[in-house]
């Protein structure tokens, strides 16, 4: 009988300690690695439970460092970073509370950046057919569109 795939709960709350340590983990996340380790619904459970009573979990937390992370790297926008963490199963709550990670000059200030980036990589002589290439690429990244828009009134004429 192979049992090099089985662990204690002990064995599994130290790799999920570790899992944890190493990057911020959504609780949805560690609940699947949990699952992939072939844990029991209650080992499960208690595992959680002490992750979340050890910090090693903590969901706003989480939802800060991913907006943080996903909006300066990535540059993408709040209908983008709000969609990624609804799929995270991240509470409404926590949500608000990683927005105010953005500052909002920043994030009119990359919005900017990014649409005069975008125009002059798009090599597009018909003026519809360019707007329409920048403002896929923009709404894409989860940018509001009636921010798109204005960019584009204001720079593509």
């Amino acid at each position: 009988m192979n049992l090099q795939n089985t662990y204690t709960v002990d064995e599994a709350q130290k790799k999920m300690e570790n899992f944890c340590a190493y990057q911020e983990r959504c609780h949805k996340e560690v609940r699947a690695k949990l699952k992939e380790m072939k844990m029991i619904p209650q080992a499960i459970d208690t595992i959680m439970v002490h992750l979340i009573e050890q910090n090693y979990l903590n969901e706003e937390r989480f939802a800060r460092a991913f907006v943080r992370g996903k909006f300066r790297i990535k540059k993408w926008g709040k209908n983008r970073l709000k969609q990624e963490l609804n799929r995270r199963e991240i509470s409404v709550y926590s949500i608000k509370k990683a927005f105010e990670e953005i500052d909002d000059e920043d994030y009119y200030k990359t919005l900017d950046q990014l649409a005069l980036k975008r125009i002059a990589q798009v090599k597009e002589s018909n003026t519809y057919k360019k707007r329409k290439k920048v403002a896929d690429y923009l709404l894409y990244r989860g940018w509001e569109s009636h921010l798109v828009y204005d960019k584009l009134q204001k720079y593509i004429k």
